[in-house]
């Protein structure tokens, strides 16, 4: 018999998914939350010596165990006990020192792994899987999306498979997938799954576009981060707000109905497992989270309540538009105007209430990024930067009006 424990999310349920085509009635299969596996490792473990059995295969993917659990895991494998821990967070590294233990976060052809792509390759390599050309098929999707390449590759299919999802509970989905998978030659969403998906984009959509107006923004240490509170679709929204303000680090997604946070970043030179890792989270460079504690909530929760949301730039212009050498206009609550322009061939500078700052910037980009980070300006619509325009006119009309008028006697 094996028990396997395994994430509550798609990569982790792709790997339940995957152990009951390779071992049927023989596999008993627990999802867990990160919190709640220690918990379940420990009673099973309990059970094993109470009842002195060796039969049990123990498998945990995509998770790891707290070091009580790993040193019981460690015994139990030397008094042996046949266990086997597959993961692919770099957080969990530390495991391959162990002869149960197998952490891979990338391939040798540069692809990243996911847990479900690991174990299939682990269980075909074993014997106890026979490859097919459906089930590679959804182990690519899952691992497409888990890592999120699928949007690198714009492979809707895997989004798609992340959707149906979280569309029904996990016992629904894995009744689906385990006989598609066994039957067909090739994966595929039957006509009723495609409308479903259909609509549930649409919902996506909305909900990615409410979240946006409730974005704040603040620093957590050295990092500009921008912080909003949602209940779901964490991956696409996380995504979705780092493309659309790449002035911060990372997004914060605070659950506090599950009490969890989430961090999401597009920045390769920000890793947020070590964000998360601060809270006794973890998880991939770009994708992690952590459970909330009286630490995270004051730093993120409190200090978030307290801010009020970014205000979002100006998306229907015709003239004040980023990037352009002759200026564009930002604004901040404050009432202090940013005029960021090219100052030559090279160099762009930013301009605040009339005065040039004195550093300049390589690009657009960063001059912008500077004012977003440190100011919390938005581009101004059109109305504000002709009205702009007219002042630095009629000023330099008044200017050179008094520079030309003839001195009295």
């Amino acid at each position: 018999m094996y028990k396997l424990f395994t994430h509550n999310d798609l990569d982790g349920v792709g790997c339940g998914i995957v152990a009951k085509i390779a071992f049927g009635d023989q596999v008993d299969v627990r999802y867990n939350s990160v919190m709640g596996l220690d918990h379940q490792v420990e009673r099973f473990l309990d059970y094993l010596y109470e009842k002195k059995n060796k039969d049990w295969t123990v498998l945990i993917t995509d998770l790891s165990v707290n070091e009580k659990n790993e040193e019981a895991l460690g015994e139990w494998f030397h008094d042996g006990g046949k266990v086997q821990l597959i993961d692919h967070h770099k957080t969990a590294l530390r495991f391959n020192d162990y002869d149960w233990g197998y952490v891979k976060v990338e391939y040798d052809d540069g692809r990243l792994a996911c847990a479900t792509s690991l174990l299939y390759g682990y269980l075909v390599h074993k014997g106890h899987l026979e490859p097919s050309a459906a089930l590679e098929e959804f182990v690519e999707l899952v691992r497409q999306y888990d890592t999120w390449e699928w949007d690198a590759n714009d492979n809707i299919k895997a989004k798609q498979l992340n959707d149906l999802f979280f569309m029904v509970s996990i016992d629904e989905f894995v009744e689906k997938m385990v006989p598609r998978l066994q039957e067909q030659a090739h994966f595929e969403y039957d006509d009723f799954e495609v409308k479903l998906l259909d609509m549930e984009e649409d919902k996506i959509e909305r909900y990615i576009r409410r979240k946006k107006r409730e974005l704040v923004q603040t620093f957590v240490g050295d990092h500009c981060t921008g912080i909003v509170h949602a209940e779901s679709y964490f991956s696409e929204l996380g995504n979705e707000l780092g493309l659309e303000n790449p002035h911060l680090d990372y997004i914060t997604i605070l659950n506090m109905g599950g009490k969890k946070i989430s961090f999401r970043t597009i920045h390769d030179h920000v890793d947020v497992s070590e964000v998360a890792g601060q809270f006794g989270g973890g998880g991939h460079a770009k994708a992690s989270g952590c459970s909330m504690n009286e630490e995270s909530y004051q730093l993120y929760a409190r200090a978030a309540f307290l801010i009020e949301p970014m205000r979002p730039d100006a998306i229907r212009n015709r003239y004040n538009l980023k990037e352009t050498a002759e200026g564009s206009l930002f604004e901040n609550r404050n009432e202090d105007r940013f005029f960021i322009y090219a100052a030559d061939g090279e160099n762009w500078v930013v301009e605040m209430n009339g005065e040039i700052l004195s550093e300049q910037y390589a690009s657009f980009q960063d001059a912008e990024r500077f004012v977003k980070r440190n100011h919390l300006a938005w581009l101004v619509r059109d109305e504000h930067y002709v009205a702009f325009l007219r002042e630095i006119i009629m000023e330099f009309k008044l200017n050179e009006s008094e520079r030309i008028r003839p001195s009295s006697l």
